[in-house]
């Protein structure tokens, strides 16, 4: 394998910084999901964003900006933030931080997948070798875990297969991903990224809304849950999206997407130090899968004939 010769990239401390972030919200949404519940997290976690970028949007007078798009950007808020923030926060419940990043780390492959399928970026031999990779490894990671059952003194049938749904949760929030960064490409192409992070945080609050206080939970979260879920909705989410839209601007949508190579680095890190989550050769094998699969799929490596 090779990888391609670049020039300086002036996007790349802003693209580990997003990575060390993202890495982090793992963490802190365990932290809320226990307490507040999945959809709850989700959603209090848009709101708590979009308040704070909503000021930062008016401040620099995107308001207009954001009224003539804003069919379009509360669609890509659906994809983008409501839909997996709901999945993983889920998927929280029954899988570890680290699993839970790793098979976000598939984001690239999707987002590769779309571009071919809907804005015929056809792979060459090589990319397409990477999606197969790719995709064997989270068959194997995923194997881990399809079909786990709790033990039998677990009572209703979630309990027993949730750890089989949650994968299957991070796998629909990383195809949303995958068909957000398409989109965004292909109708948003050139709006600030204030106005598109802004928007879909506000899109997704409106989406989420109902089902959070119909799912609130029956009792009141303690305040590390609080403080969990407003590092979140402010950094992992707030300003996170701010850096990640402005990625797709400076590097490109395949490549901004391949921030998620890095996250499961700083997510296995802070989940090993702070949660005491072990990690297993199994997961890192199959990650190792999953990462050289996706960088062949993007582009990043090249397979020498």
């Amino acid at each position: 394998m090779s990888a391609p010769h670049g020039a300086t990239r002036p996007w790349l401390p802003e693209f580990l910084l997003l990575a060390a972030i993202w890495g982090s919200s793992f963490l802190f949404t365990r932290l809320a999901v226990v307490e507040f519940g999945a959809l709850p997290t989700a959603a209090l976690r848009v709101a708590i964003a979009a308040l704070f970028l909503l000021p930062l949007l008016l401040l620099r007078g995107h308001g207009p900006q954001l009224r003539q798009h804003w069919k379009a950007v509360f669609l890509v808020g659906l994809l983008n933030s409501g839909i997996p923030f709901a999945c993983f926060a889920f998927a929280l419940l029954y899988l570890t931080t680290g699993l839970s990043a790793i098979l976000n780390a598939t984001v690239p492959l999707f987002g590769a997948l779309v571009a071919w399928l809907w804005l015929k970026d056809r792979p060459d031999g090589s990319r397409v070798l990477g999606l197969v990779i790719g995709f064997a490894g989270v068959a194997l990671l995923a194997s881990d875990k399809i079909g786990t059952k709790a033990s039998a003194g677990d009572a209703t049938w979630l309990q027993a297969w949730g750890p089989t749904l949650a994968v299957a949760a991070c796998l629909l929030a990383t195809l949303c991903y995958g068909l957000s960064a398409s989109y965004t490409r292909r109708y948003l192409a050139g709006m600030p990224s204030l106005v598109t992070a802004t928007g879909s945080q506000l899109g997704a609050t409106l989406g989420l809304a109902v089902p959070a206080v119909v799912f609130w939970p029956a009792h009141p979260p303690g305040l590390r849950a609080w403080l969990a879920l407003l590092f979140v909705g402010v950094v992992c989410t707030g300003i996170a999206y701010v850096l990640y839209f402005r990625l797709i601007e400076s590097a490109g949508p395949v490549r901004a997407l391949t921030v998620t190579f890095v996250v499961p680095v700083f997510a296995l890190f802070y989940g090993s130090v702070f949660l005491d989550e072990r990690i297993t050769p199994w997961m890192i094998a199959c990650g190792a899968v999953i990462l050289l699969g996706t960088s062949l799929s993007t582009g990043l490596l090249k397979a020498r004939r």
